[in-house]
């Protein structure tokens, strides 16, 4: 079977930046597919996984620091959890979205690197996987998703005013000749039903003051 490229431009044979490689992760964690060969992936994501796990002060504490604030020294953590993501042979766990978020989002999700240790851990202590997702790749969906909604629900208002039969209104000016003409419209109504009334009313008072003859 002839090796699939990376999706983004990036052949199979060519290493990854650090760029690259979370674009990867933020599709993952938004769809919670994955398309890329696993082993590949598997690469990825131990690469950055390394990245924030380094990122905390623990890892420059000396060793003792370490293993009297995290229970083992920082390269045995490290080591756990990649030897627990590497595990995984015939593809990635299904807590793949989560671990992916987590990996985005790490620092404000975790102050302390026991915690996020122990967040990623639970996430790698299973044994289901994924199937590689044979749907069009998500990123275009992911960037597009960074535009401003309401223009999107504008366009969707006045779409919706014009299949009704209803012009939208383009300007301030249109808007107050616009309301001008209901206003007048609803007086003109208002007038109509009061004259109908007083009629019905005259009528009826005059109905009553007639005098009868005797029989």
């Amino acid at each position: 079977m002839r090796e699939k490229p990376f999706i983004g431009g990036m052949e199979s044979e060519k290493e990854m930046n650090d760029e690259q490689v979370k674009s990867v992760i933020e599709v993952m964690a938004a769809s919670g597919k994955y398309w890329h060969e696993w082993d590949k992936l598997k690469a990825m994501l131990s690469f950055h996984l390394k990245q924030v796990l380094s990122d905390y002060p623990e890892s420059k504490m000396t060793i003792e620091q370490q293993q009297s604030c995290l229970g083992e020294s920082f390269p045995e953590l490290v080591k756990r959890l990649d030897d627990a993501l590497n595990s995984f042979a015939g593809g990635p766990p299904f807590t793949l979205q989560r671990l992916c978020e987590i990996l985005l989002d790490a620092r404000s999700m975790y102050s302390k690197l026991s915690k996020l240790a122990l967040a990623l851990e639970k996430n790698l202590l299973v044994t289901s996987t994924l199937t590689i997702s044979s749907d069009p790749y998500a990123s275009s969906t992911i960037q597009n998703a960074t535009e401003p909604e309401r223009e999107t629900k504008s366009s969707q208002v006045q779409s919706n005013l014009v299949s009704n039969g209803v012009e939208p209104i383009a300007s301030a000016g249109d808007a107050d000749e616009v309301m001008a003409e209901v206003e007048e419209a609803e007086v003109e109504d208002v007038m109509t039903i009061d004259m109908d009334t007083i009629e019905a009313i005259v009528r009826s008072s005059e109905a009553d003051t007639m005098p009868t003859s005797d029989s």
